[in-house]
C-alpha cells in the first residue's frame, strides 16, 4: 500500500491561482511589449517619411536608403513574429508542466478536480484562432507584408521603373511577404 504524501490542498490551490495570474500577466506583458515596439518603429518611420517634403526627384535620390530601411523593418517583423511564437509556445509548455503537478495532486485528492479548468486534454492550443496572441501575430504579419511591398516600391523607384506593372510587383511582394511571414510564424509555433 502506497503512503499518501502529506499535502495541504489549500496550498496547492493558492499556488495554482498565483501561477495562473503571474503567467497570464507576464505573457500579456511580453507579447504586448514586443509587438508595440514593432508597431511604433514602423509607424515612426512612416511618419518621418510622410513628414518630409520630398519632390519626385529628391525621393528617387533617397529611394535606395528607404528600400534598405523597409527591408530591415520587414526583418524586424520576422523577429517580432519569432518572439511572439516562442512566447506562446513557452506559455503552453509551462501550462503542460503545471498539469503534471496537478495530475500528481489529483491522484491523492480527486475531489479537487472541478477546481481546475485546464487539464492536459483541455489546454488551449498554441495556435488558438482569435486569441490575443494569434491576432497580434496577424497584425505583425500584415504590417510586415506592407513593409515588404514598400521595400519593393522604393527599389523600383530607385531603378526608375515605377509604372502600373511596378505596382503589381509591389502588391505581389506585399502578399508574398505577408504569406511568408505567416508561414514562418506557424513553423515556430510549436508545443514542444
Amino acid at each position: 500500500m502506497a503512503l499518501k504524501p502529506k499535502m495541504n490542498p489549500e496550498d496547492l490551490l493558492k499556488a495554482e491561482y498565483e501561477y495562473i495570474a503571474q503567467t497570464a500577466y507576464q505573457a500579456n506583458e511580453d507579447r504586448a511589449r514586443g509587438a508595440s515596439f514593432y508597431f511604433v518603429s514602423v509607424g515612426s518611420i512612416v511618419a518621418a517619411i510622410l513628414g518630409t517634403q520630398f519632390t519626385e526627384n529628391n525621393l528617387q535620390g533617397v529611394a535606395l536608403a528607404f528600400f534598405i530601411l523597409f527591408v530591415v523593418m520587414t526583418g524586424l517583423g520576422a523577429l517580432t513574429l519569432a518572439q511572439l511564437a516562442r512566447l506562446r509556445a513557452a506559455w503552453h509548455e509551462s501550462v503542460q508542466a503545471m498539469n503534471v503537478v496537478k495530475d500528481f495532486y489529483l491522484e491523492h485528492y480527486p475531489e479537487f478536480e472541478p477546481a481546475f479548468k485546464w487539464r492536459v486534454r483541455s489546454i488551449p492550443p498554441t495556435d488558438k484562432p482569435y486569441s490575443i496572441a494569434n491576432l497580434t501575430a496577424v497584425e505583425v504579419t500584415l504590417l510586415g507584408g506592407l513593409t515588404a511591398g514598400a521595400a519593393v516600391y522604393f527599389l523600383l523607384l530607385w531603378m526608375g521603373a515605377v509604372n502600373w506593372l511596378g505596382f503589381l510587383a509591389v502588391a505581389a511582394s506585399a502578399a508574398v511577404g505577408a504569406a511568408s511571414l505567416w508561414a514562418f510564424y506557424k513553423k515556430l509555433l510549436v508545443d514542444d
